[in-house]
């Protein structure tokens, strides 16, 4: 699918309006980037490695943290072999938001692919 300028501000337009739902649409984009994060990349993740990863400060990925544990969605843990290292780690509830999230977006863009397809025959 090759999408012009307006039809993917469109198309982005209607991806967020899918995760508009409680709790996706209190979530920042930082924080939507962080959880993405998370459940796609494979971990263990720490708050440097996000930090770099996501070219955030470590301040900017624990406030997105501490909003993303308030809401069960991920949790910080010790590492036991390097007490310096904060691991951050997925939780069911967190699996089961983004799970829910990606149905959203598939829904979204299969509605998108069979707009433009009837466009296309019109």
């Amino acid at each position: 699918m090759t999408l012009g300028r307006n039809e993917a501000l469109a198309l982005w337009r209607r991806l967020l309006l899918a995760g508009m739902g409680s709790p996706t649409g209190e979530l920042t984009q930082r924080q939507l980037a962080l959880l993405a994060t998370l459940y796609t990349a494979d971990g263990p993740h720490t708050v440097r490695g996000l930090a770099t990863g996501l070219a955030m400060s470590k301040p900017a990925v624990c406030r997105a943290l501490d909003r993303l544990e308030r809401l069960g969605f991920a949790r910080r843990k010790e590492d036991e072999a390097d007490r310096r290292n904060v691991l951050v780690q997925r939780t069911v509830k967190g699996a089961v938001f983004m799970s829910d999230l990606g149905d959203a977006i598939e829904r979204t863009l299969e509605g998108s692919e069979a707009g433009a397809a009837g466009r296309g025959r019109a």
